[in-house]
């Protein structure tokens, strides 16, 4: 029976630095490989198997990590329609206070304190990204059509009258 080969540790922490920025080199490095080592050989760490097998499986894994899928898509636009996902605006806030007090001269002052301050306020998604939403969806699900579907039966009969004779000499 043959003995199955496994990744090396280095060789998956190799992998997984050659994902970071896809450099052979530095990532054999990163891995613990010497810099000779890395700058000499590392066609030959590329072109093992194990390791080429492994990182083209973490590719695909990456990027089906990063790219969008269909329910995805379809579960944010609803949650955008519903106006479940929230924006967040940036506001000032101002807070006037008056005091009235007795200057020093006996007369009555007003003093006006004013202060500002930055919130950051979580609102509800906008109602046009809403409708915009609800259109995508509707067009996916082809709720909105211009076309007319007829549904008649197509049977075309055609008869040709040559007049008397029947075109005949």
């Amino acid at each position: 029976m043959a003995k199955e080969r496994k990744l090396t540790e280095r060789q998956k922490r190799f992998i997984e630095e050659y994902i970071i920025d896809c450099n052979a080199t530095q990532a054999a490095i990163r891995a613990g490989y010497s810099k000779d080592y890395a700058n000499g050989n590392i066609s030959q760490i590329l072109k093992n198997d194990l390791v080429k097998a492994a990182l083209e499986k973490r590719m695909a894994e990456k990027n089906d990590e990063l790219i969008a899928k269909q329910d995805e898509v379809l579960r944010y636009l609803t949650s955008v329609m519903r106006r479940e996902q929230k924006e967040h605006v940036v506001v000032t806030v101002s807070e006037e206070k008056y005091d009235h007090i007795t200057g020093a001269d006996g007369k009555p002052k007003t003093v006006r304190t004013k202060k500002e301050h930055v919130e950051v306020k979580e609102i509800p998604a906008k109602l046009s990204d809403a409708n915009k939403a609800a259109e995508l969806l509707g067009k996916r699900y082809s709720l909105f059509t211009d076309r007319v579907e007829l549904d008649a039966d197509m049977e075309l009969n055609v008869k040709i009258d040559y007049g008397e004779g029947g075109g005949k000499s």
